[in-house]
């Protein structure tokens, strides 16, 4: 899907680097290959994980909160971060059909795409959305945002939550030293698409201390989502943990983070979240309006709901949640 010939050459339209892909090679990706003037994808099926999660723990915060999900990851990435060459992934290939199966044995009603960038297995997602639509299973998904816009109109009718996690704030120094990502206006657009086709949409940001704590950074960011999405849109900070390529730079303090909350607030987000499992007060829904408390969590773990469907119950105020 999402491609055309040029020449002997194959130009694909996927994600946001365009890859005019040579015959025999692949793109940047590595799994979306020119095999005789033809694009095929060579983790089509390939499920590293499938496991039940809570889906705050994703995070979602405002859709179907206190429901369960089936998380799955694929195969596959088109950023330079923490990803295992594709050819060392050891996947699992399972069928689009047993999937929706398992989901309706166990009457899980919630699917995520998440971890590696899901995206990659366009084909593999956007068949098991179809399917998940006609059983009235929801589908979400997780995503770094490079994802174009073709790919946005064809899924966006299956896909019914994205959460767009960015890295450092979407610093653009930061994107093309560390991430090999020239341009970050396309997660922009991204954001945009995913507004237009009606994707309910939360934000994710990992600040990363040191190398990703640019404060006008972040400032511009909360500012073009206020201005362009909406002040409601859910928005989570989330910490860094060091790992292999960046194993000298520490864990993000929870100091930092709640700087960033604030700064967040103050530039007008009404619902910011601190990735913290061991607090409540970064991690519970408050009424905008009355500052009721509305859904009490411990980390990602719902202690008490007390929205009236979508409304506060204490004044009213409609919140920017989807539920049942």
């Amino acid at each position: 899907m999402l491609w055309a010939k040029e020449g002997k050459k194959i130009r694909c339209f996927l994600c946001s680097f365009n890859c005019l892909i040579e015959e025999g090679k692949a793109g940047v990706c590595q799994v979306r290959v020119n095999e005789k003037g033809v694009l095929k994808a060579k983790n089509y099926g390939k499920v590293v994980s499938m496991k039940t999660k809570r889906i705050e723990s994703i995070p979602f915060y405002h859709f179907f909160p206190g429901f369960q999900t089936l998380a799955l990851t694929t195969v596959g990435t088109n950023f330079d971060w923490d990803i295992t060459p594709y050819d060392k992934v050891k996947g699992t290939t399972v069928s689009v059909e047993d999937i929706i199966k398992s989901m309706n044995n166990k009457k899980i009603r919630i699917i995520t795409f998440h971890q590696y960038e899901p995206t990659i297995s366009f084909e593999y997602i956007f068949k098991i959305a179809r399917l998940a639509k006609r059983y009235n299973i929801k589908t979400t998904l997780v995503t770094n945002g490079y994802i174009g816009s073709e790919a946005i109109k064809k899924i966006g009718k299956y896909l019914d939550a994205v959460n767009v996690n960015f890295k450092a704030s979407c610093d653009p120094e930061f994107y093309k030293k560390y991430l090999n990502i020239p341009d970050t206006a396309p997660l922009f657009d991204a954001l945009r698409n995913f507004k237009k086709h009606r994707v309910f949409t939360e934000i994710s940001n990992t600040i990363i201390p040191d190398i990703g704590e640019s404060e006008t950074a972040h400032s511009k960011l909360v500012e073009w989502l206020v201005n362009n999405l909406d002040s409601s849109v859910p928005y989570h900070l989330l910490k860094f943990e060091p790992f292999s390529r960046f194993k000298e730079i520490q864990e993000t303090p929870i100091e930092m983070l709640e700087r960033f909350s604030f700064d967040a607030e103050r530039s007008g987000l009404r619902f910011v979240y601190i990735n913290d499992p061991s607090s409540s007060e970064h991690s519970t829904t408050y009424c905008y309006n009355c500052r009721h408390p509305l859904i009490e969590r411990l980390g990602d773990v719902i202690i008490e709901n007390k929205l009236n469907k979508d409304r506060c119950p204490d004044c009213g105020f409609k919140i920017n949640v989807i539920v049942e």
